[in-house]
């Protein structure tokens, strides 16, 4: 964990949601000196309600979930699932990259 502090000296707050209270909260912050801020949903809201920061929660997770390894938990070791979590990242960077990148003029079309 002294390898990650010493890499991202800059993060001091990260968000998280529901599930993450309790011992992870004390964890954060004894052993990577940040915030753990838990974003949670209210039980008395009904319908559709945004609530601040709860999509930077989300919003990962549900690009995560577009590829469909991640989707089910067969992993048994974390060094496995966080492999499967980085590749589906990759995948994801490289198309945002690619996608803004085009420079190839289909056929037919005026340059």
């Amino acid at each position: 964990m002294s390898s990650l502090r010493s890499r991202y000296r800059e993060i001091q707050l990260a968000w998280a949601g529901g599930g993450c209270t309790g011992r992870l909260v004390d964890w954060a912050r004894q052993r990577l000196g940040i915030i753990l801020e838990v974003v949670k949903r209210s039980d008395d809201l009904h319908g559709f309600v945004v609530l601040p920061r709860r999509w930077c929660v989300e919003r990962p997770l549900g690009w995560l979930m577009r590829s469909r390894r991640p989707a089910r938990d067969y992993e048994t070791r974390a060094a496995t699932s966080e492999a499967v979590v980085q590749w589906s990242m990759a995948m994801l960077m490289g198309r945002r990259l690619a996608r803004g990148r085009s420079t190839v003029t289909p056929p037919g079309t005026a340059a």
